[in-house]
């Protein structure tokens, strides 16, 4: 069988999971990119590349020149994406094994969870949103501060904000919760407070006072920009990096994190106030518990606690001797 044709075979078979659209087309861009070197290794096009071709020596050829041009983290996707397509080749009889174990890969960088640094850095930036510290051609805080309270109370990824309905917001006033849509297609059920609850009825009332024609359906996106369209990655992107610097506070962001580090904070005060792994786990819509453990770190306050504990202090005088 062509190369071609399994790899779209596999895309058959994963419909019943219901794989969002980006990691359709990252898996396809994965399986491309390799495709096109083993291709060139065997001295055919890609359309005419065959699954017997898919040796250990051929990857691991395709593999090291992919590498060459490309960062730690896609190396990593792209192994993992054919991993799971040569998996299904061996399922399908098509392969006698799978040759991915013969392929060398990066190894998995360590989790390291980006918050926003300076106790009072949460507080301050909320206050400066909502007080319209951001300056812009058409200023809208109340929508600048939405996004930036999904967040820090809500833990949602970009991703998951852009997908927001009008009806993600379920529930009576007092115990209303955001229905959330996040990795994997898994759903979870967000809690939020009564002051959340102003800033989502705030926004949607500016939202009507801006946009009267609009119709804000159950199913419209909640998220718009300043045309009344749904806010686009990019935008909301530039919306955070706006606020961070119009609050003075772009200083306090660690590099790459931007608004995901809205969602780092959330987790890292969870953990600080005393919430469990599997608490959290739940909260940021994590697949394992293992994931929550790596990604929140060891809060300060337990770092202290842990010095603390040294039985060595016990040693140490009560006082400092007179001067």
């Amino acid at each position: 069988m062509r190369v071609l044709e399994a790899q779209e075979a596999f895309f058959l078979a994963r419909r019943p999971r219901k794989d969002s659209p980006h990691t359709t087309a990252a898996y396809r861009r994965d399986l491309h990119g390799i495709n096109r070197l083993l291709a060139e290794d065997a001295g055919v096009e890609p359309e005419a590349l065959v699954v017997d071709r898919l040796t250990a020596g051929a990857l691991r050829s395709a593999f090291g020149r992919f590498a060459d041009t490309h960062a730690k983290s896609s190396v990593l996707r792209a192994w993992s994406t054919w991993n799971q397509f040569l998996t299904f080749c061996v399922s399908e009889a098509l392969l006698p094994g799978n040759p991915m174990a013969a392929v060398a890969r990066p190894k998995t960088p360590p989790l390291s969870p980006k918050p926003l640094r300076g106790e009072d850095t949460p507080e301050r930036l909320l206050s400066a949103v909502a007080a319209g510290a951001r300056r812009a051609r058409d200023p809208w805080p109340e929508r600048d501060l939405l996004v930036v309270a999904l967040g820090l109370v809500v833990g949602l990824r970009s991703a998951e904000m852009r997908a927001l309905r009008v009806g993600s917001i379920v529930g009576r006033p007092g115990e209303r919760r955001v229905h959330v849509r996040g990795k994997g297609s898994r759903e979870r059920s967000v809690p939020i407070e009564t002051a959340m609850e102003r800033v989502v009825d705030d926004y949607l009332a500016s939202c009507r006072r801006r946009f009267p024609l609009l119709r804000l359906s159950d199913d419209a996106a909640l998220l718009l920009d300043r045309r009344g369209r749904p806010i686009g990655r990019g935008g909301l992107e530039y919306l955070m990096r706006c606020c961070y610097r119009w609050a003075g506070l772009h200083d306090r962001v660690p590099a790459g994190a931007n608004l995901h580090a809205l969602r780092h904070t959330f987790a890292t005060r969870l953990a600080e106030d005393g919430a469990s792994a599997s608490e959290i786990m739940a909260l940021l819509g994590h697949a394992s518990l293992a994931t929550t453990q790596n990604y929140i770190q060891v809060t300060a306050r337990e770092q202290r606690a842990a010095v603390a504990s040294n039985r060595t202090y016990r040693a140490f005088p009560d006082r400092s001797p007179a001067g």
